[in-house]
């Protein structure tokens, strides 16, 4: 009985060594949180996609150079070439909503397009953008 005692003393003891105030438990949890936050398109709670990505849109330049220039500048998978006028002109001949479309959703036909490019951060008017300036470039 005296034995149980005190290893329940030295229990109790070594659990109020480890008892924390509520400032060291704040400190704490603030070491340990989160760093950032995941907003999801159309939650609100987390403030504008353009304020969390620095407050401006990316240009279709921008989109196309840091998530579509690897598919789209080699023809990679099928991807109509930037600058290839005939593959741009059979995207294109079902009208630009059909090719927006695309971009944004993906699909696989003769090649492979993921959703958005696999830009999951870029809103779909930057993808449409970057559709535009492939286009554009490709006349």
């Amino acid at each position: 009985m005296v034995k149980k005692l005190i290893v329940v003393v030295a229990l109790m003891a070594g659990m109020s060594a480890w008892a924390l105030t509520d400032k060291q438990r704040a400190e704490v949890e603030s070491r340990i949180s989160a760093e950032g936050q995941v907003c999801l398109q159309g939650d609100n709670s987390c403030g504008s996609a353009m304020a969390a990505a620095g407050g401006e849109p990316k240009s279709g330049k921008q989109v196309y150079e840091s998530s579509c220039q690897g598919c789209h500048g080699v023809g990679a998978g099928g991807a109509p070439k930037l600058g290839d006028k005939a593959d741009w002109a059979e995207r294109t001949k079902k009208g630009m909503d059909q090719v927006y479309a695309n971009a944004i959703n993906g699909f696989s036909n003769i090649g492979m397009m993921p959703a958005k490019g696999l830009c999951m951060s870029c809103s779909d008017e930057e993808v449409n953008a970057a559709v535009d300036y492939m286009v554009e470039n490709s006349k």
